[in-house]
């Protein structure tokens, strides 16, 4: 189980871990709506490294992302969650619309987001290329979405 910790205090842990030698991951999103899918990427991308940093959207950049009606729960109670899952080392809640000040500051060894991403449409390419971040992209959970939940909830 993680702590939901401050941007400077997650820098720190990374550059305390590799300095140790041990591999940091970083990973990012909204995760409103804690569902299998989440679970699953989020431990497929703790078993590419050490220790795994979530980067969690505010309240504020989740509404600019998902429309007005979005988040369902708030950052504050996302991150608790995310920190409560035994493959989360740390969370940081952040309000840019991507996460290249996560990865300017964290510095992370490996870069890890969704499969519906890909070297060519990952918003943060420049920055990963630039630092010199590996990305690996991970399996989704078919049919797993916090919008697919919100729209059976809506059906029903």
């Amino acid at each position: 189980m993680g702590d939901i910790i401050s941007r400077e205090q997650a820098a720190t842990l990374s550059q305390a871990a590799q300095a140790q030698g041990r591999s940091v991951v970083l990973t990012n999103g909204c995760f409103d709506i804690l569902h299998v899918g989440h679970l699953r990427y989020l431990q497929q991308a703790r078993a590419h490294g050490d220790l795994l940093i979530v980067g969690v959207n505010d309240d504020a950049s989740v509404q600019r992302l998902k429309g007005p009606t979005r988040p369902l729960v708030t950052g504050d109670e996302r991150a608790e969650l995310l920190a409560g899952l035994a493959c989360v080392d740390a969370v940081v809640i952040f309000p840019e619309a991507t996460a290249d000040p996560l990865l300017e500051a964290i510095r992370p060894s490996i870069y890890v987001k969704g499969a519906d991403y890909n070297v060519g449409n990952l918003p943060e390419r420049e920055t990963v290329e630039r630092l010199g971040v590996r990305p690996v992209f991970v399996a989704l959970v078919a049919g797993r979405s916090t919008t697919n939940l919100v729209g059976k909830i809506q059906e029903s």
